[in-house]
């Protein structure tokens, strides 16, 4: 019997390796001798680095970059078989500020554009950037230019390329772009499909939760149409009509636009990356999960990834989750043929946080005993019986 396991981290009590490492010990309890492959994944957002440098023997790279107030920091990315894995949280997140400080009219997002610059000084000419987490609404200029962009005001003076610069950008000079991105291939991890401005733009979905006022979000807004309006003037594109510009407070607009870089589902590129298709063939059960499953679980999460593969190839996959909530059945639309949780009418949710590695190991070891008698899930032709709740009971 070979079982893979390939769970997404429960935020703030288990990572991605430690419920492969608790199910490893449940499946060896109840099944005695088998294979177990754990793999670790993320969906693009945080951990994805960990996740590919883990799954591809890379290594973690360090260095000194500015955060999103400019201060200096040291900020990590990874490198894999050539490939750099940036997130930008990691130098332009949100986490980064603290919170009396937060305001994105003067975050940048500079720093991400430094990690991309020691990439290619590193030789890497294929680079996936993760976009999530930001503390930023500069458009993305902060990082074009560490890379070499100017960003140019009425009276021909550069832009620091911080929020509150967007109103003031009349001209855009990519004379001195790093000449090594001619060369790059670049793929950003983005789930988003949001454009740059508008009801649903970078500004008005994103900013609040940043630190923007009304009064700065206004600002912000107004000044991120006048970029978008000097980006269509000179490179004949109109951001607006393209899905994800809005992504990270608009840096998936300068990727898009001045990198040429491709957007893709965060977790498919991730899975791509570490090679899941093969990693799964001959496997007779792959088991998933995430904190929380729900509705959102359908936007580009771990578990809707993992599903679509293992239908794709006829293997039956499971879920066990923190807590199951409403919308979560609809993933078994998607190749999830059950679904657990770690929350029943014993479990409450702070215990299952508090004592997570212990109620993860008996859930895991309910779930195998379950599977092993095939009361929820037909091993050989992977179909649904069984639902549960938050509650643990079926429906």
């Amino acid at each position: 019997m070979k079982l893979i396991f390939v769970s997404d981290s429960l935020k703030g009590s288990l990572s991605s390796e430690d419920t492969a490492a608790l199910l490893t010990k449940a499946a060896h309890e109840v099944f005695g001798e088998c294979a177990c492959v754990g793999v670790p994944v993320a969906d693009g957002g945080e951990g994805t680095v960990d996740a590919v440098i883990e799954a591809l023997n890379g290594e973690r790279i360090t260095t000194a970059i500015h955060d999103p107030l400019m201060n200096e920091i040291q900020a990590s990315y990874g490198i894999a078989g050539g490939k750099a894995i940036i997130e930008m949280a990691a130098a332009s997140g949100l986490t980064l500020v603290p919170e009396a400080l937060r305001n994105p009219l003067n975050t940048t997002t500079f720093g991400t554009g430094e990690l991309i610059r020691n990439a290619l000084d590193r030789g890497c000419r294929e680079l996936y950037i993760a976009i999530g987490g930001s503390a930023t609404n500069d458009g993305g200029m902060g990082c074009l230019r560490a890379l070499g962009a100017r960003f140019l005001d009425r009276n021909g003076n550069e832009l620091i390329g911080c929020g509150r610069d967007l109103e003031d950008v009349a001209q855009i000079d990519l004379d001195g772009l790093d000449s090594r991105l001619a060369d790059a291939c670049v793929t950003v991890l983005c789930d988003v499909k949001n454009p740059l401005c508008g009801e649903n733009g970078a500004t008005y979905t994103y900013a609040k939760q940043k630190g923007a006022t009304p009064a700065m979000t206004e600002l912000l807004e107004s000044g991120m149409k006048n970029y978008r309006d000097v980006i269509q003037r000179q490179f004949g594109v109109d951001c607006d009509t393209v899905e994800g510009s809005g992504a990270a407070g608009g840096l998936g607009a300068a990727m898009k636009v001045f990198l040429n870089a491709t957007m893709q589902s965060g977790i498919e590129t991730v899975l791509n990356l570490i090679g899941f298709d093969e990693l799964i063939e001959e496997a007779d059960l792959i088991v998933t999960g995430e904190g929380r499953a729900d509705a959102q679980s359908l936007c580009g999460k771990v578990m809707q990834g993992v599903g679509l593969r293992a239908k794709a190839k006829g293997i039956p996959a499971v879920g066990l989750c923190g807590s199951i909530a409403d919308g979560a059945q609809q993933l078994y639309d998607y190749g999830i043929t059950a679904l657990y949780s770690l929350v029943d009418e014993k479990t409450s949710l702070e215990e299952a946080i508090t004592n997570a590695e212990r109620v993860y190991y008996e859930a895991a070891v309910k779930m195998f005993r379950r599977l092993s008698k095939r009361e929820d899930i037909d091993m050989e032709n992977g179909y649904e019986i069984r639902f549960y709740n938050d509650a643990g009971s079926y429906r």
